[in-house]
């Protein structure tokens, strides 16, 4: 079997064990793991632009958390749990001081992961993972009528593959082709579980913000935001300013999803990141 195949196989190898989660690698077996933990309502597959360049010097590991993309629903979707859940991933794979990178929501399951079970966190990353509460922008019309009772469940039931797109680019600030792949994923998360999953995860930002939870912690940080990020306000990046250990990033002209509005820029930023909390050069990723 050629490399290409191998690698090919790999990246097509999903789990399904204790966890209940779909999990796909990408890399070489022995790299250094970098784990991608996805925001609400969509999966693994949102992270497709940056794994090329990562998988070349890491181990990747994605993660579709419950009741997204191609893993099965949950009884419980709060924060700790689902927290949990990714611990035994990394446990059954014998991974320990792992890179987590976190999109948006993703972001306070990795949070609490590395609140739960610092031996398996080494590095945290946040991308567009708002810090507090407070911080919550309005949300656009099309993106209340899917979510909003009494009729976001009979709109979630019909919404179309135009209706999808109009509610992802409710959040960006830059043009962005979404690929099919990845609204077929998002097409599979039931409106019970997105409903549960912003509940919950609401809770755990009531509970206390993502810096003061990071400034109990002994982890690098790394936080990505769009200057431009319509879901959060894009000063209140800055509450992540009082953790010790954190480097801050604003991408001018970037929404709320810097892994499809600058892929290569947030890419460079992971890569950079992973290598000097792990005391190795940075690699620089190629353009195709």
């Amino acid at each position: 079997m050629s490399e290409h195949d191998a690698r090919h196989d790999a990246e097509h190898d999903a789990e399904h064990d204790a966890h209940r989660m779909h999990v796909v690698h990408d890399g070489p077996p022995q790299a250094p793991p970098v784990l991608l933990i996805h925001g609400s309502g969509a999966s693994g597959s949102s992270w497709n632009p940056l794994v090329p360049a990562l998988a070349g010097p890491h181990h990747v590991v994605r993660v579709d958390l419950p009741g997204c993309g191609q893993s099965p629903p949950a009884e419980s979707y709060d924060v700790p749990v689902l927290a949990d859940r990714v611990a035994r991933l990394l446990d059954g794979l014998g991974l320990r001081s792992v890179t987590v990178a976190g999109h948006s929501s993703g972001g306070y399951v990795a949070t609490a992961l590395a609140e739960r079970r610092p031996d398996l966190v080494g590095a945290l990353a946040l991308v567009s993972t708002g810090p507090s509460s407070g911080a919550l922008l309005p949300q656009p019309a099309v993106v209340r009528a899917l979510t909003a009772p009494p009729f976001g469940a009979l709109l979630w039931a019909l919404r179309s593959d135009a209706m999808i797109r109009k509610g992802i680019g409710a959040m960006l600030a830059r043009p962005v082709d979404v690929p099919d792949d990845v609204l077929a994923d998002m097409r599979t998360t039931t409106y019970r579980a997105f409903r549960s999953v912003l509940r919950q995860f609401g809770a755990y930002l009531d509970e206390r913000s993502v810096p003061e939870r990071l400034t109990a912690l002994d982890v690098p940080v790394l936080v990505v935001f769009g200057a431009a990020d319509p879901r959060w306000e894009p000063s209140s990046a800055h509450q992540y300013d009082a953790v010790p250990r954190t480097r801050l990033v604003m991408l001018p002209g970037v929404g709320h999803v810097p892994l499809w509005e600058a892929p290569e820029e947030t890419a460079r930023l992971l890569l950079d990141f992973a290598a000097r909390t792990a005391g190795t050069p940075p690699v620089t990723p190629q353009r195709a």
